[in-house]
């Protein structure tokens, strides 16, 4: 009489869509199943589209060729001189650019590099290169991208050789809409512990921290070396009784005023540069705080050393 058995594991012949499979289930951390499903229309990063109007089916642009990119770049300097933008604050490059876009339009752009922290010391080493040999001028961390909160010790080395080599990290620090992924990845709480962790990194917290703006201005009294920007926010709305900004006006108007700097993205808005600035200086500021929002405290966190 045969026994009845039952295989628990038994490896099927490998297919060629079973070999991709495994490789991507063997890949770091975090890495999806070998064949995820689409996601549905609008879920994700999509649904940003649905918060602020867009269509979320709208197929990304094809991505530019040489020429294209360079003629836009000398278009985008070209208006940067006629808003008197000394430099700007670069995001959407490869690493691999930094160096190349330093060579081409020199002192016009500061670029901070973007690493994976799962990569460990080969990551450390990456930074400190990019740094020494393309012009990195420090290290941006984007946890909605990677779903690691800022304050993971898994970027700890990172934010030692920033010490190290004397630069600033920019810290993704505001709610997210990518309604697959927790929406406090960016909380300003995140900043504290780095903060009280490396007391002589210089921390600009991007974004400004809504809706937790109350949290913001407490930890930039809090902090000598924590500054944070106004990026990807419609400055006209800034001072709109009940949009949330109200406590980041009062106290940037008076003891934090040395520690805002303004982002404009335009590019979120599709307007010139001029019509953001003119409504920056509508707002309740005075004139020399203004100033310094625009222009002085961004060269003192980009130029000058750390307070410690």
């Amino acid at each position: 009489m045969t026994t009845r058995i039952v295989d628990l594991e038994i490896e099927a012949p490998k297919s060629e869509a079973a070999a991709r499979a495994e490789v991507a289930t063997r890949g770091r951390p975090g890495t999806p199943t070998g064949e995820p499903l689409d996601r549905p229309v609008g879920y994700g990063f999509s649904n940003y589209a649905t918060v602020f109007g867009k269509d979320p089916t709208q197929v990304p642009p094809k991505p530019l060729g040489p020429d294209e990119v360079g003629r836009q770049f000398e278009a985008l300097i070209a208006d940067m001189d006629q808003a008197s933008i000394e430099y700007g604050f670069l995001v959407g490059m490869a690493n691999s650019e930094i160096g190349e876009i330093h060579r081409k339009h020199p002192n016009r752009f500061k670029m901070f590099a973007l690493l994976d922290p799962m990569d460990g010391m080969r990551a450390v080493r990456e930074l400190e290169r990019l740094v020494r040999e393309d012009g990195a001028n420090g290290f941006r961390v984007t946890s909605l991208s990677n779903c690691l909160p800022a304050s993971d010790r898994r970027y700890y080395p990172l934010y030692a050789k920033c010490v190290e080599l004397g630069i600033p990290v920019k810290i993704y620090s505001t709610m997210n809409y990518a309604n697959d992924r927790p929406y406090d990845l960016g909380h300003p709480r995140h900043l504290d512990q780095i903060a009280i962790d490396f007391p002589e990194l210089k921390i600009m917290a991007g974004l400004g921290g809504w809706p937790w703006v109350a949290d913001m201005v407490g930890l930039l009294s809090r902090h000598p070396n924590l500054y944070c920007d106004t990026s990807a926010h419609r400055p006209r709305y800034f001072a709109k009784p009940g949009s949330g900004w109200e406590m980041l006006l009062q106290f940037g108007n008076t003891r934090l005023q040395d520690k805002i700097m303004i982002g404009l993205s335009r590019y979120l808005f599709n307007c010139p540069f001029d019509d953001l600035v003119s409504e920056y200086r509508q707002l309740p500021l005075k004139e020399k705080v203004l100033e310094k929002w625009f222009y002085h405290n961004a060269k003192k966190f980009f130029e000058e050393p750390s307070l410690y």
